[in-house]
């Protein structure tokens, strides 16, 4: 009879043979229904398969591993799925694509181009900056551990209390939410806070305290877990978004792989209560997200007039709640962007650098849709009052990148982009105290930006330097912990 340690270790074996035999009954089934030539389509099949495959690799980064997924999801499954059972009919816009054998195959090699680009730069980058050999268990932030194994309960109360608070005072006052003009605007700039703080602010909080949480105390690492998936689900119904799975996986991933390099074991039950956990709080989120946008706002919720409701009855609760179960499972195909962008941009017909400069130019603006939405595609949101809903269509980082209709030019772009994301990792990991799960999340950031890329794009700045605003703040805070508690005795064991 085989231990229990032994049939922990052939799990991930097991799981990968299944995922690799349907992955690969997939795209033979897929062939059969395929329009264009068999081999663009199985070029296109392997080259999104071994990106997959190298965001897994011992000398991968995180960029890696999720830049893999969401091209997989949005590119690979995507397809797979709508030419096998739609028959290749896509629920987004895809521009004056006609389904002609044609010109999916141009789409497709174009999509390859991006994708054989990314997997040389990840290669490229291996050689200089990897994960595999630069982990050990020392405390590379003995002044932030310091401070946090002194005031670890306050900390604990202050972050989840900070979250609720601007969860349910964004979801009131509607201050910033996915696809909703802004309701209020905050002075100071508080209103750029409370993006900072919904996307990612919280969760770069939670990642120093799982570090630390774990030197301390492995088993009481549960209880911050629990904490941070409540403030994931809390923070997605406040932004209207149905994402709780992009910054609590990175999380979760960061602390597995930091694990994994220590050499120790992973925890049946943890990570079992974890993840029955998330899926509870995921699918909530999911629903009642559905549910706030079908009845138009919270106010909804309060039995008050939405004021984002257009003249005519209120939808009844039960259809509400029909409603917001109808719009789940398609979201878990058709959200993440890809193959619908590539497949508009490469049909059209009026590529070129003037196109480029043209969606280089595009300015921020509550009042109307993304240039995308305006100029390649016909868009559904052309006709929707843009005094209460700001919904955009997005190309990718693929599809945008074609604009000027070069290959040579596609696949430099996105040789850089790899290279460039693999730098921003690096940056993370040498400031940040080398904390994996803090780099996990912020290589999930960049990786989730470029696949959504193409709205204003001249303002990726501010993604950027709100990553570099994080690392600079963490090191600062690091520097002065550490000159005001030379002789902490926390601190000496830190060292």
């Amino acid at each position: 009879m085989h231990s229990p340690e032994l049939q922990q270790s052939r799990f991930p074996t097991l799981l990968l043979i299944a995922f690799v035999l349907a992955t690969g009954s997939g795209s033979v089934y897929a062939l059969g229904f395929y329009a264009g030539h068999w081999y663009v389509y199985l070029l296109f099949s392997l080259l999104a398969n071994a990106l997959l495959a190298m965001g897994f690799r011992k000398k991968a980064i995180f960029f890696d591993a999720f830049i893999g997924v969401f091209f997989w999801l949005g590119f690979w499954l995507k397809l797979t799925l709508r030419i096998i059972f739609t028959k290749g009919q896509f629920s987004e816009a895809v521009g004056m694509f006609d389904h002609s054998g044609s010109a999916f195959d141009h789409g497709l090699l174009v999509a390859s181009c991006g994708m054989l680009a990314l997997i040389l730069a990840s290669l490229l980058r291996q050689h200089y900056f990897h994960y595999a050999d630069k982990h050990d268990s020392r405390i590379y932030q003995p002044g932030l551990y310091a401070f946090y194994c002194k005031h670890r309960k306050t900390l604990w109360l202050s972050y989840f209390s900070l979250a609720a608070f601007i969860a349910f005072s964004n979801l009131y006052f509607g201050i910033y939410q996915r696809g909703e003009v802004a309701q209020t605007i905050l002075p100071f700039h508080m209103s750029g806070v409370y993006k900072w703080l919904l996307l990612f602010g919280l969760s770069a909080f939670a990642a120093l305290m799982f570090k630390f949480e774990y030197v301390i105390n492995q088993k009481r690492t549960l209880s911050l877990a629990l904490i941070s998936l409540l403030e994931s689900c809390l923070t997605n119904v406040s932004l209207l978004s149905r994402g709780m799975i992009l910054n609590t996986s990175a999380l979760f991933y960061g602390l597995m792989t930091n694990l994994r390099l220590r050499g120790v074991r992973s925890r049946i039950r943890f990570f079992g209560v974890v993840a029955c956990t998330f899926i509870v709080l995921f699918v909530g989120s999911v629903l009642t997200v559905n549910y706030l946008r079908s009845e138009g706002s919270i106010l909804a919720l309060m039995g008050a007039p939405s004021v984002h409701q257009e003249s005519g009855p209120a939808l009844s609760t039960d259809r509400s709640i029909s409603v917001s179960l109808n719009m789940a499972p398609p979201l878990f195909v058709d959200r993440w962007v890809g193959i619908e962008g590539v497949l508009a941009v490469s049909s059209h017909e009026g590529l070129g650098w003037d196109l480029w400069r043209q969606a280089w130019a595009e300015r921020y603006t509550e009042s109307s849709t993304s240039f995308y939405d305006l100029n390649l595609i016909t868009s559904p949101y052309l006709t929707m009052d843009s005094t209460k809903n700001h919904f955009i269509s997005l190309p990718g980082i693929v599809a945008f990148c074609f604009y000027p209709g070069s290959f040579l030019f596609l696949f430099f772009a996105m040789l850089v982009t790899g290279l460039a994301a693999g730098v921003v990792e690096f940056l993370v990991f040498r400031f940040c105290g080398r904390n994996l799960i803090i780099c996990s999340l912020f290589g999930q950031i960049v990786a989730y930006r470029l696949c959504s890329f193409g709205y204003v794009p001249n303002q990726t700045y501010l993604l950027f330097g709100s990553i570099g605003l994080n690392i600079v703040l963490i090191y600062l805070a690091e520097k002065f912990l550490s000159a005001r508690t030379k002789n902490d005795p926390y601190l000496r064991m830190a060292k």
